[in-house]
Parts: C-alpha cells; structure tokens; sequence
C-alpha cells in the first residue's frame, strides 16, 4: 500500500493514484486510518475534515503512516477549514506550499524526518468516555460529545415498542440502548455510515439482541424487512450542504421493511419538507409533537 486517499475530493483539484487505498470511514468498506502501519505510504491525498480535532487527528495519522520525505496534498473549502491548514501543518514540522483555487486550499508537503505533535493531535482526537453522555465516542462523529436536541425529543416521546425494529442512522447508540431497555424489543438492526461510530455503537449497545451494520441505508438489502418499528435521526447534510434527499431516502427505507401496521418514528427539523414524502409511502402520518425547532412524526404503514 503506497498511495492513499482520504474522502473525495474534487477530480479537478486533486490527482488521485487509481490505486490509491480509499480511508474515509464516510464511506463503507474502506480501509481503517488508524490500521496503517508507519512508513508505510509514499503518497496521500486527504479532503481534510471540518473539524479543528477530527481535521488534526487525520492529519497526524496520515504523516504517520508517510515515509520520510513522503508527499500529502490536503485540500478544504476555505470555510471548512481550508484557511488553517497550512499552519496546522506547519505545526507538525512541515513545510507547506498554501494554493488558493476554487473557494478550496490547496496544501502540499512533505512529511519531515521528525514529525512534531503527531503522538498529542492522535491522542485529542481518539475515542474516549465521555461523562455527561456515559458513551464511548470520538470527535468527527455527528454529536460526539452531546445529546443533540432532535435525539432527545424522539426519547422523550418515543412510545413503549415490541417487536422486531430497527435505528437507522443510529450513531453511538444512544436510541438503540433506549428501545433495548425493554424486554419487549426482540430484535434490533443498527445502521450508520460513520465507521467510528459503528465501533462505538458496538461497545455501547452491548446486546445480543443487537446487530450493527456500517452501511448507507440507500444500499438496498441491509436491513431485514417485516419490521415491527423503525426510529431515525436522519441527517440531513452531505458535503457540508443540506439535502434533504438523504430523510426522503430513510423514509423510502423504512416503508420497504416495515409490515403492515409497523410504526415509524422520525425526528427532523422542522423547516424540512418531510411530511409530504410521509403522506406519499405511509397510511396515516402525525405529528406526535414539534418543539424547540424539530418535529416528530408518528407514521403508520
């Protein structure tokens, strides 16, 4: 392994070795970042992370699995961090060439002989416990270090279900721990693209009733179908830009597998057009409640 990739970044700011080995764990099947062993690549091109921890961690462990003098070019959108990225190279011993081109910059270096602050940025951005959620988790991972207020909604109004189900988007865990309190939850599929937060969900939903699956919910035959429920706190960004076609793509999901009569409980924003696509694949749809900004939506099949 010689060449690798982190993400995807664009074809016309970034050549990228058709054999390079794909490390974005937005994207199932790819190979673990952390798994790569030092010295171990000449080349890596990264569309670097947004976030200050998540962008540095990636970073720090690409120029450790770099050979001496190996060569990274890391690109971001100037308002997702593109304009730091030099001087957080810089603060890892580098010497980096700064392009401005498409709203994007454009860095290029070589990794030094002794890298500095590798071991530091690694250790701020690994898994860890965190107190106030009792979950393991990582910076990177959508709310990693909170209860975000759409998750907590669903919770406080989620009914009493049985039965066969299933989290979609499900994160570190934190629904699927809840409907597995119950006895009456005979099975739960767990699904999520973020390979971190799959290991994560895997040490916080330790259950044997519990399957966990890295896996986009748009890939068809991941979830089992004669679902008795279904609960989801979609996102609703890609690429750092809304889109609400990833909600209407859980709720098609949902209605494929859930039998007749199944519920499926849903928890969005409320400016986001979800309520006609609801109406569109379910029996009957109502709003359970709508508070602080988000919606929740009890929908029948």
């Amino acid at each position: 392994m010689r060449h690798a990739v982190y993400g995807l970044p664009p074809v016309d700011l970034a050549e990228v070795p058709g054999d390079a080995v794909q490390l974005s764990p937005l994207i199932p099947g790819a190979a673990r970042l952390e798994d790569l062993p030092e010295n171990s690549l000449d080349t890596a091109t990264v569309l670097a992370p947004p976030g200050t921890v998540e962008r540095r961690y990636v970073l720090a462990q690409l120029l450790r699995a770099l050979g001496p003098g190996g060569r990274m070019v890391a690109l971001a959108p100037k308002d997702r961090g593109g304009t730091r990225l030099a001087k957080e190279l810089t603060t890892f011993g580098c010497a980096a060439a700064d392009q401005p081109r498409r709203h994007h910059r454009i860095c290029t270096a070589e990794r030094p002989q002794v890298p500095a602050g590798l071991a530091e940025a690694i250790d701020e951005g690994s898994p860890r416990h965190v107190d106030n959620l009792a979950l393991c988790t990582q910076p990177g991972i959508f709310s990693w270090d909170r209860l975000d207020a759409g998750t907590a909604l669903l919770l406080a109004n989620l009914p009493s279900l049985k039965g066969r189900g299933a989290d979609f988007g499900c994160g570190l865990g934190i629904l699927s721990r809840a409907l597995l309190g119950s006895d009456a939850v005979t099975a739960l599929t767990l699904v999520e693209i973020d390979r971190r937060a799959v290991e994560m969900a895997r040490r916080n939903v330790a259950d044997p009733r519990a399957t966990i699956h890295w896996a986009d919910i748009r890939t068809p035959g991941v979830v089992p179908d004669g679902l008795d429920f279904v609960v989801t706190n979609p996102p609703f960004h890609e690429g750092g830009a809304e889109d609400p076609s990833l909600g209407r793509a859980f709720i098609a999901r949902a209605a494929e597998v859930l039998r007749p009569g199944g519920a499926f409980w849903l928890v969005a924003n409320a400016h986001l057009p979800y309520e006609a696509t609801l109406r569109e694949s379910f029996r009957a749809v109502t709003v359970a409640v709508q508070a602080n900004g988000f919606r929740v939506y009890e929908a029948r099949r």
